[in-house]
């Protein structure tokens, strides 16, 4: 299960795991997700939104082996400046999308005894400090101690997590428009193919962590 589907990094992931040979249900919204159905061969195509606990049920519907979660948002302000509706959207964009894609695959994957939870950080989680991002830092790094909990919690009952920190911007249109360079931005294709190297890792040899670098 793909969600963010319709995305640049989700594009990449979905493009990487039909290569290998996977079936992909997408999750998504909209007009995203319609053309993320136009490019990608899937099996079950889901406009939800994920922000909405209801989104829970119709996910348990599906039995998934993977869950790579690509759902979230940025945003900046002062600290001094920030609002309560600021830490809401923050949290509800980057954590409750995932506790809900979560809630709604688990019971399959621990039935089978068997499962991959993957989400998506950021560098500012992984270095614990974002200057001028705050409470997008503290919903990144939510991210990150829910996805390794619940690794430690559930490895022994076969279902695991990892986490993946882009240590810089992704290379998409919109970075391209804010004046971002290809050098100085991470190749979205590249770390779709970090992410199934991932997925594909067995027991005996998992990754519960992928820093993942531009090249400057």
């Amino acid at each position: 299960m793909l969600t963010g589907a319709g995305g640049a990094l989700a594009t990449a992931v979905a493009q990487e795991l039909v290569d290998a040979g996977a079936e992909l249900i997408l999750v998504g919204r909209g007009e995203s997700l319609k053309r993320a159905e136009d490019r990608v061969p899937a099996t079950e195509v889901l406009d939800l939104d994920l922000s909405d606990p209801a989104s829970i049920e119709e996910l348990r519907r599906h039995k998934v082996d993977a869950l790579v979660h690509t759902v979230g948002a940025y945003g900046m302000q002062d600290a001094h400046k920030a609002t309560p509706d600021d830490l809401n959207g923050m949290m509800t964009a980057n954590m409750t999308t995932l506790f809900h894609a979560v809630q709604g695959v688990l019971p399959h994957m621990l039935k089978q005894k068997e499962g991959m939870i993957v989400g998506v950080s950021a560098a500012q989680a992984a270095r614990m400090s974002g200057k001028g991002a705050a409470l997008y830092t503290a919903s990144k790094a939510a991210v990150a101690a829910y996805v390794l909990s619940l690794h430690d919690e559930l490895k022994g009952k076969g279902v695991r997590g990892c986490v993946v920190y882009p240590m810089g911007a992704i290379d998409t249109p919109t970075n391209r428009e804010a004046g971002m360079t290809w050098e100085a931005t991470i190749d979205p294709r590249g770390m779709a193919q970090s992410i199934a190297h991932a997925l594909t890792r067995p027991p005996r040899a998992h990754l519960t962590e992928l820093k993942i670098y531009p090249d400057v």
